[in-house]
């Protein structure tokens, strides 16, 4: 047997007014799409938004429905409406916030599983790493290089 550590890079901001410009404007971009979420059952909005290669900021938010496992997060819906309409354009970087009408959500909301995943497909796909940062309601924002690093272990094409 041996033991291996599996090390993954992170930066933590104490609030949004730490990042930079850049930064702070694509979390803005976040903010302002989680607002309208359609989140009537969990009353826990998503807000995610990319930006492009040339600048272009893409947004999505969480949609669910009453049958929940038909709802969607905002991480596919911002990457899925990138991918299909603009298929030749890379993603920069992605910024996703959470905001619940039940609790304030003080820390930061990272993608889920199936999100990370769909995720990291377009990372490899393009072959230039994606950044990723996200932030709770109010406080800290944890920013990554890579989706990489939040999927150690991770399925790619390369099994099939």
């Amino acid at each position: 047997m041996k033991e291996i550590n599996i090390d993954t890079k992170a930066f933590v901001y104490e609030d949004i007014n730490e990042l930079t410009d850049v930064d702070k404007n694509l979390m803005q971009a976040a903010i302002k799409v989680a607002i309208n979420a359609y989140a009537p059952y969990s009353g826990f909005s998503v807000g995610a938004a990319l930006l492009m290669e040339d600048d272009s900021i893409i947004t999505g938010n969480n949609q669910e429905n009453a049958v929940y496992p038909s709802g969607m997060c905002a991480e596919r819906v911002a990457i899925w409406k990138a991918g299909s309409s603009f298929p030749n354009k890379k993603v920069k970087k992605i910024a996703i916030t959470a905001i619940s009408s039940h609790k304030k959500v003080d820390r930061p909301v990272g993608p889920c599983g199936s999100c990370r995943q769909t995720l990291l497909e377009y990372e490899i796909n393009q072959s230039e790493n994606i950044e990723i940062m996200f932030k709770g309601e109010v406080g800290k924002v944890v920013k990554t290089n890579s989706i990489a690093s939040l999927l150690p272990f991770s399925f790619d094409n390369s099994f099939l």
